[in-house]
C-alpha cells in the first residue's frame, strides 16, 4: 500500500511515520509536511534512509501542487496530521488557522475524490468539543458530544472535521475520523506544556504556568495514539468517529510538579502568569468505543509514560536545544514576558 501521511514531520505525525515505516516495512510511507515552525526533519532521521519511506515538501493547501501528487502517487490511505495546533498562536493569527485546517482538508478531500481512495484518516481533537466543568468529574466527552470549540484553533479543527464527514454522506467517500486528547512523549516541539517544562527545568529557568494551574486535560502517551490510529485504519467503520484518550485526567499543576519532582528540581521555579483568554477548563475523553468496538486501550499511565518521556529528553538534547536557541525564543518572550502575576 501506499500511504501519504501529512504533517508527518510534526510531533504526533513524526512518532506515526517512524511506527508505520518500522511496522509495514512492505508499505511506502510517503511523508508531506510543508516543515513550517513545528515541522522537523530530525524527528525522522531514525527512518530517513529506509527503503519504504519517502519525504515530499508541500502545502496541503496549494490545490494545483496536491493534485498533480495524488496523479502521480495513486496513493491507497491518507492520515492527515497536518495543521497549525498550538492554541496560543491561533490567537495570535487566526488566518493560517482556516487556511491549513480547513482549505487544507478540503484539498486533500477533493483530491481523494478525484482519484480515489481506500481511506482518508482525519485526524482532530478533543477540544472541537469544547470544555467541561471542574465540578462534575463524572462528565465525560463523548462521539456524541456537540461541538463546541472555544480557540480559534479548535474552530478551524471542528469545521475541518465536519468537512471530512460531510464528503462520506454527500460522495460516499470513504472517511474516518479521530480526536484525540493531549499527546505526550518524544519529539514534542518545545511550546507544549511537558516539553517546554522539562526544558526550562533542566536549565533552572522559570517554569510559566497559566492562571492558577487548575485546567484539567487527559494525557495520552503518543505511542498508544499511534497504534490507535493503525487499528482504526484496519478495523475503523467507514463515516465513524472515535475518541482517543489515556484515562490520565491531571491539572496542569499536577502535571509540573511531577515533571519536578522526577527531575529533582524545586517547585519554587513555577510562575503562575495570566491566563490566556477563553483558556478551557477541563477535557476528559471516554475513549469506551475504541475498548469495545475496535478492542484498543492505552499501554501507558501518565505516571510510566512521563518517566519515559522525561528520559527521552534528558539522553535526546542535542534535538530540543536546537529547536529553541532559534525563533522560538522570541515566540516564547513574546507569549509569557510581561504576564506574570
Amino acid at each position: 500500500m501506499k500511504i501519504i501521511v501529512t504533517g508527518g514531520a510534526g510531533f504526533i505525525g513524526g512518532n506515526f511515520v517512524q511506527y508505520m515505516v518500522n511496522k509495514y516495512p512492505q508499505d511506502r510511507i510517503i511523508n508531506l509536511d510543508l516543515l513550517t515552525y513545528a515541522g522537523n526533519l530530525e524527528t525522522l532521521k531514525s527512518v530517513e534512509k529506509s527503503s519504504n519511506y519517502s519525504f515530499i515538501k508541500g502545502d496541503i493547501a496549494d490545490r494545483k501542487f496536491i493534485f498533480e501528487l495524488f496523479k502521480e502517487i495513486e496513493p491507497d490511505v491518507v492520515v492527515n496530521f497536518a495543521a497549525e495546533s498550538h492554541v496560543d498562536r491561533s490567537i495570535e493569527d487566526p488566518e493560517i488557522f482556516v487556511k491549513t485546517n480547513v482549505v487544507g482538508t478540503t484539498t486533500l478531500l477533493d483530491a481523494c475524490r478525484e482519484y480515489g481512495i481506500k481511506r482518508y484518516h482525519q485526524v482532530s481533537t478533543d477540544e472541537v468539543y469544547g470544555d467541561l466543568p471542574l465540578d462534575k468529574p463524572e462528565m465525560f466527552f463523548t462521539e456524541e458530544t456537540p461541538l463546541h470549540a472555544s480557540s480559534p484553533y479548535s474552530a478551524a479543527k471542528a469545521a475541518a472535521d465536519m468537512f471530512v464527514l460531510a464528503y462520506y454522506r454527500t460522495y460516499k467517500l470513504p472517511v474516518t475520523v479521530s480526536r484525540c486528547s493531549n499527546n505526550y512523549g518524544p519529539y514534542h516541539f518545545p511550546e507544549k506544556l511537558i516539553p517546554l517544562i522539562i526544558s526550562r527545568a533542566l536549565n533552572d529557568e522559570e517554569l510559566p504556568v497559566y492562571g492558577k494551574g487548575e485546567n484539567v486535560r487527559d494525557w495520552l502517551y503518543v505511542g498508544d495514539h499511534c497504534k490507535a490510529i493503525d487499528i482504526i485504519l484496519k478495523r475503523g467503520k467507514e463515516g465513524e468517529v472515535y475518541n482517543i484518550g489515556g484515562h490520565n485526567e491531571k491539572t496542569n499543576l499536577e502535571v509540573v510538579k511531577t515533571v519536578l519532582r522526577v527531575l529533582n528540581k524545586p517547585e519554587s521555579l513555577i510562575k503562575f502568569v495570566a491566563d490566556r483568554p477563553g483558556h478551557d477548563m477541563r477535557y476528559a475523553i471516554d475513549p469506551a468505543k475504541m475498548e469495545t468496538e475496535l478492542g484498543w486501550k492505552p499501554e501507558y499511565t501518565f505516571d510510566t509514560g512521563i518517566v519515559k518521556t522525561i528520559q527521552w529528553y534528558l539522553d535526546n538534547q542535542d534535538w530540543w536545544k536546537n529547536i529553541i536557541s532559534g525563533e522560538y525564543t522570541k515566540y516564547f518572550d513574546k507569549m509569557y514576558k510581561g504576564r506574570v502575576i
